[in-house]
C-alpha cells in the first residue's frame, strides 16, 4: 500500500463521515446546548473557581450590565500596575511568575531565591539538544518542543509524583527550560531545513529571560536594552489569562485525571497551537503582508478602507471574513494588555525606524471596527487584542514566524503551572461535562 492510496482512501470516506457526524444546528438550539461552551453572546458557561487571575469587560452601573475598558488582574494587582510599577532597566518576568505561581509578590530575598532556581534549572539533560531537540528537526516547533516535554519525563525520577511540592518543583524547571526547547528547536530546524548555520549558544545565569531569549537567537548575542525591555513586557501580558481560555482550560482538565505534570504541560501545548489560539499573531502578519501586496499606498485610507471592505465581505485573503487581531472572546470596548503594550510597541518601532508600518497597523486599528459593524451582526464592541501587536513586536525583534506561537508558550506556561497547582490543591473531582445524545436508534 502507497501513502498516495491510503490519502485517496481516506478521501473517499470524508463525506460519507460528514454526513454520519453532522449535527443539526437547530438541535443545539432546541436542547439549550451552549456550542463551544459559550452563549449567545459569547460569554463562557462558568466551570470553575480561581484565585490566580480576574479579567473584567463589564460592569453593573444602576442595576444594569454595561461594557467597560477591559481589566486583566493577577493575584489582586492590575497587570498594567504591575508592568508600571518595574524600573526602567528592571526586567519583571521572573518577578510575576513568582507572584501568579505563590499567590503572593515576592520580597527582595525570596525573589533572589526564585531566580536561583530558575537560573539552576535553564538547563537540559546530558547529550538532550544533540538526541532529542536535533535528531528529529520539524518546522513545527511547537510540535518539536511537546517531544521534548514528553521526553524530559524520561529523565525525570519522580515524574508521575503529583503531589504539590514536586508538581511545583517540575514546574518552576519547565518555566526554565522552555527558553531552551524553543531556540534550540528553532535551530535545529533552521540547520536541517533551511540549510544555514547551527547555533547553540548556553544561557548566560546573569542575564534574564527576555536577555537570554534573544541572545541565544541571534549569532552574536548582541541586543538592545529596548528590545529586550519590550520582549519582557510581552511574556508578561502573555502569561496568564484565566481558566477559560483553551490551553489553561485544557491544563485544568488534564490535571483533574491525576495526570503527571509533562502530561499536562504536553496536553496544553497541543491546544495552544491551533491556529484560532495560540497562532493568532502569525495571521496580523499575513494580513498586514497581503494588505501590503494589494494596496499600493497604505497611507491612502480610502484604498486600505475598500481592501478591508473586501477582507470582511471574504473576497480576498484568505476568505474567512476575518479582520485577525480585532475582536477577543472576553473583551468589548479594549483589550488592557494591548493597551499596555502599544507604548512599548511605539517604543521599538522608533528605534527599528519603522514608525510607517506601525501608521498602517494603527490605521487598521482604527478603521476595522467602524468596517465590522458596518457588515456584521455583533453582539458587543470590537477593538484589537494583544495579538494584533505582538507578532510585528516579534518581527522587529528578529524573531522569526516559526517561533511566534513558541514564544507565547514560553510566557502562558507561567499561567498554565499556576492553574496545575491550583487545581491539585482544590480539586477532587475530574472534570466531567455531559454531551447529550441525539444518536438516533436503528
Amino acid at each position: 500500500m502507497s501513502f498516495q492510496d491510503f490519502i485517496n482512501y481516506a478521501k473517499s470516506k470524508e463525506q460519507t463521515v460528514r454526513e454520519n457526524d453532522k449535527i443539526a444546528p437547530e438541535l443545539y438550539v432546541k436542547h439549550s446546548v451552549n456550542k463551544g461552551l459559550r452563549d449567545i453572546n459569547g460569554n463562557g458557561v462558568v466551570t470553575g473557581l480561581t484565585n490566580i487571575s480576574k479579567i473584567i469587560s463589564s460592569k453593573m452601573v444602576d442595576g444594569e450590565k454595561v461594557q467597560c475598558d477591559g481589566e486583566l488582574w493577577y493575584r489582586g494587582y492590575k497587570v498594567q500596575d504591575l508592568i508600571n510599577s518595574l524600573g526602567e532597566n528592571e526586567f519583571g518576568f521572573e518577578k510575576i511568575a513568582y507572584l501568579l505561581l505563590l499567590g503572593e509578590m515576592p520580597d527582595k530575598d525570596e525573589l533572589k531565591e526564585f531566580k536561583k532556581y530558575i537560573r539552576d534549572c535553564r538547563t537540559l539533560p546530558n547529550n538532550f539538544t544533540r538526541d532529542v531537540i536535533m535528531k528529529a528537526p520539524s518546522s513545527d516547533i511547537m510540535n518539536s518542543m511537546t517531544r521534548s516535554i514528553l521526553t524530559l519525563a524520561s529523565y525525570d525520577k519522580n515524574a508521575v509524583d503529583t503531589t504539590i511540592p514536586n508538581a511545583l518543583r517540575q514546574c518552576i524547571q519547565l518555566i526554565s527550560e522552555f527558553p531552551l526547547l524553543a531556540v534550540y528547536a528553532y535551530h535545529a530546524y533552521n540547520y536541517s531545513e533551511k540549510q544555514e548555520s547551527m547555533i547553540i549558544h548556553r544561557p548566560d545565569p546573569k542575564l534574564s529571560t527576555a536577555e537570554n531569549l534573544l541572545m541565544m537567537l541571534r549569532p552574536d548575542k548582541k541586543y538592545t536594552a529596548t528590545e529586550a525591555k519590550v520582549l519582557d513586557t510581552a511574556l508578561i501580558l502573555h502569561m496568564e489569562h484565566g481558566g477559560g481560555n483553551n490551553s489553561t482550560f485544557t491544563t485544568r482538565v488534564v490535571t483533574s485525571a491525576g495526570s503527571d505534570t509533562y502530561s499536562t504541560i504536553a496536553a496544553a501545548m497541543s491546544s495552544l497551537k491551533g491556529p484560532k489560539h495560540g497562532g493568532a499573531n502569525i495571521k496580523v502578519i499575513e494580513m498586514m503582508d497581503d494588505i501590503r501586496a494589494h494596496v499600493k499606498d497604505t497611507a491612502d485610507r480610502e484604498a486600505l478602507s475598500e481592501y478591508l471592505s473586501k477582507i470582511i465581505n471574504k473576497e480576498t485573503f484568505d476568505r474567512k471574513g476575518l479582520v485577525y487581531g480585532m475582536g477577543h472572546a472576553v473583551y468589548s470596548l479594549s483589550d488592557p494588555r494591548e493597551r499596555v503594550f502599544k507604548y512599548y510597541v511605539e517604543q521599538l518601532a522608533k528605534e527599528k525606524c519603522r514608525e510607517k508600518e506601525l501608521q498602517l497597523y494603527k490605521d487598521v486599528e482604527e478603521l476595522a471596527p467602524e468596517l465590522i459593524a458596518k457588515y456584521r451582526r455583533s453582539y458587543k464592541g470590537v477593538s484589537p487584542n494583544v495579538d494584533f501587536y505582538s507578532g510585528f513586536v516579534y518581527d522587529m525583534l528578529g524573531i522569526p514566524r516559526e517561533l511566534y506561537t513558541p514564544m507565547f508558550a514560553v510566557a502562558r506556561i507561567v499561567g498554565w503551572s499556576a492553574h496545575r497547582i491550583e487545581e491539585l490543591v482544590c480539586t477532587d473531582k475530574i472534570i466531567r461535562p455531559a454531551y447529550l445524545s441525539v444518536m438516533e436508534e436503528k
